[in-house]
């Protein structure tokens, strides 16, 4: 099974950096990155250490229908502040588990204390298709009775 460590590796270059904000910073600031960068979601990182995530659904609940201002406001009045991490060692299958029992679209990945990726649920539904096309392969070189 795959590991999120493998599964970081094969992100491309252009989505295997970790955006992130400060949770003093602006909401205007995370929105402007997001949209920049054409992400749903950045970790809220303070001293190396993930303390929150803010995602457009956040945005969306927190701030608009609120009737909050944007550029006012600090991203950790409106972040998720109980954010569930995996380690790089974790499986595709456990982090699709998490996804879908707490009804998530990112999940960050941490080592020893420190954000080192950040997995979409994208990525996974991915790495799950390919493990699942592999096993297709296998099972059809079996049949055919050229494996061993």
């Amino acid at each position: 099974m795959t590991t999120v460590a493998e599964l970081l590796k094969l992100k491309d270059k252009h989505h295997d950096e970790v955006h992130t904000v400060r949770p003093d910073q602006m909401v205007i600031d995370a929105i402007k990155l997001m949209a920049e960068m054409n992400i749903g979601a950045v970790p809220v990182v303070q001293g190396g250490k993930v303390v929150g995530i803010v995602s457009e659904r956040d945005y969306a609940r927190k701030m608009e229908l609120a009737g909050r201002a944007s550029v006012g406001t600090p991203v950790s009045e409106i972040m998720t502040h109980d954010v569930k991490t995996v380690g790089p060692h974790a499986t595709v299958d456990h982090c699709m588990q998490i996804m879908t029992d707490r009804r998530l679209r990112h999940l960050p990945v941490v080592e020893h204390g420190h954000l080192v990726g950040l997995l979409s649920i994208g990525d996974l539904v991915k790495a799950a298709i390919a493990e699942q096309a592999r096993l297709i392969d296998k099972m059809q070189e079996y049949i055919r009775g050229e494996s061993y």
